[in-house]
């Protein structure tokens, strides 16, 4: 347990007054807001987090009158890189709080504030009270006054006086605009030494490299493709129609092509090294979905290719997001991809994880073992779902997942040892109770298949006992594929293995940047401009253009 000794006990009049005034502020602001409402504290540093979560949700429970659960509350520590501005010195003297929307009785289905607010805010320092007020967008004003020949009094013929103002917003938008940038570099001689020698000494300007040589790609256009393709899912025949109404003609194959080189020249070298910082982690995530790649050499055009995903996990100090294409679902391309990595590999049902090195050891998912018994729940009417058998292999495996909300803010050591404690008796329940009701259900039926999979998958789903780092479902691998899936459903398909591989490459860096609360269009353009003179230096060049080494700029502003 942390030490709470320097943790200021919470004073309900104090915590309940700040909530009001930043919620009164932002709403004031008309700032939009996101799905869950939050309320930044400046507090002492060494504090015990658990204890605070607990703090709060009395101290809320008192002032508002309304029941607060310690899941109600989220507290997290930041790092500098969270909140820009804030000194690393002071970084572990930040404690951001979560709160769910009822606690304001805000609908979850409505788009509500993100409070940002600093407790005693003009204590905090100048830096911080900076970031603090960075709450709102961009504003031109455009100001409308009387003509001077108009400011006198009908009635009385005095000059009026200015007594107030009416303020009224407007959101303004303009679409991409498009130029072309000329780098003149000029060539100087000395005309001395030609009369002279009759040679003359010739200097020229100094000369980036281009980016792509013999191209008219820039680093910002090309990071425009490739976040409206792979960030905003529009397939490259939706952009050259877009680009063709607004006068500028760019094909569908020029575009591909921009992508295709800044991949494997500039892209694939920083790839690769995150790829060798993933497989230095304990703990990884893997997925893989479909894709369809028309021009596969010895495959017909509707030949089914995969697209695989390998991600750090909760642990990590930086996220990592990798996709990898693969023609197969074959277990050899998990293993060759994974070389050099020894540790847990959260991954779904498939076999295919199951065959590879002993040094890897595979965790089942939860969640999909909760799926399966939900389905046999949905094929029983209404009446007979409660206490059916179905509902209690759904409620059994629930019940470990709240649990693990609970679990949530401990360390991996204390999360060890409560599993063992409180999770472990669950699952030898269910695992009785599993191997009770095979010998009465059907193999064929939806509840005979759920436990057919629970108990196929129960060395690989137990698994998740022996490290507190571990997690009890797949869902991080599932949630950073669907991008993919999403991008998939637009442009539906690639043209050859390598625009596949080129999409891998840069739907990687995308979501890994975005993972680690990066623009991707503002780390793409920063890696592009930089990586054609970082190659001259030596072959180390790509680690300089990781996620980590970043300038704040490139960082999702927080307003």
């Amino acid at each position: 347990m942390e030490s709470t000794e320097n943790l200021t006990p919470l004073n309900v009049e104090q915590l309940t007054n700040l909530l009001s005034r930043a919620y009164l502020a932002m709403v004031r602001s008309g700032t939009p807001f996101q799905k869950f409402p939050s309320v930044m504290l400046w507090g002492p540093p060494g504090v015990g987090k658990s204890q605070a979560v607990r703090q709060i949700a009395a101290a809320l429970e008192q002032g508002t009158g309304r029941r607060v659960a310690v899941t109600d509350v989220r507290l997290l520590l930041f790092n500098p890189v969270d909140l820009r501005g804030i000194p690393a010195a002071n970084a572990d003297r930040t404690l951001a709080v979560w709160l769910k929307p009822k606690i304001f009785q805000m609908d979850e289905s409505e788009n509500v504030l993100n409070l940002l607010f600093l407790d005693e805010i003009s204590a905090a320092p100048p830096s911080v009270q900076a970031a603090a007020y960075q709450i709102t967008l961009d504003r031109m004003v455009g100001e409308h006054r009387l003509p001077e020949n108009e400011r006198t009094c009908s009635a009385c013929g005095s000059k009026l006086v200015e007594i107030g103002k009416e303020v009224r917003r407007s959101l303004m938008m303009k679409p991409a605009e498009f130029w072309v940038r000329e780098d003149v570099y000029y060539t100087y001689a000395c005309k001395n030494c030609e009369q002279e020698t009759g040679e003359a000494n010739i200097v020229k300007a100094a000369k980036e490299p281009a980016l792509l040589p013999g191209s008219f790609a820039s680093a910002e256009a090309v990071t425009y493709l490739a976040t409206q393709k792979f960030v905003m899912y529009s397939p490259l025949y939706r952009l050259e129609q877009e680009f063709n109404r607004q006068g500028l003609r760019l094909s569908r194959q020029t575009m591909a092509n921009w992508l295709l080189n800044i991949s494997e020249k500039w892209l694939r070298p920083v790839y690769d090294t995150l790829r060798e910082q993933l497989c230095r982690e304990p703990v990884l995530h893997a997925d893989e979905t479909t894709l369809q790649v028309l021009k596969e050499p010895g495959r017909s055009s509707t030949s089914k290719s995969y697209m695989w995903l390998y991600r750090t996990s909760g642990c990590a100090k930086q996220a990592v997001v990798l996709y990898e294409y693969q023609p197969t679902r074959k277990a050899e391309h998990a293993e060759y991809f994974l070389q050099g990595f020894s540790g847990w590999l959260h991954a779904d049902g498939y076999q295919g994880y199951h065959r590879l090195p002993g040094s890897i050891r595979v965790v089942g998912c939860w969640a999909h073992a909760r799926r399966k018994f939900d389905e046999a729940l949905q094929t029983l009417p209404k009446e007979m779902q409660k206490d059916s058998p179905a509902a209690i292999g759904e409620c059994y495996c629930s019940r470990l997942f709240k649990l693990e909300q609970a679990f949530a803010e401990l360390t991996p050591e204390e999360r060890y040892e409560k599993r063992l404690e409180q999770a472990k008796p669950v699952l030898d329940a269910l695992l009785s109770w599993a191997n009770e009701m095979q010998a009465k259900t059907a193999p064929k039926s939806a509840l005979g298949r759920a436990i057919h999979y629970l108990l196929e998958q129960w060395p690989y789903l137990a698994r998740y006992l022996e490290d507190g780092r571990l997690e009890l479902s797949n869902n991080r691998a599932e949630r950073s594929i669907k991008p993919f899936v999403m991008g998939r459903k637009n442009w539906l398909f690639a043209n050859t293995p390598g625009s596949a591989q080129a999409s891998a490459v840069i739907y990687s860096l995308i979501e890994t940047a975005k993972e680690n609360a990066l623009d991707p269009y503002r780390y793409l353009p920063w890696v592009l401009q930089n990586a054609p003179q970082l190659s001259e230096t030596g072959k180390a060049w790509a680690e300089k253009l990781l996620p980590a080494r970043a300038p704040k700029e490139c960082y999702v502003p927080q307003k």
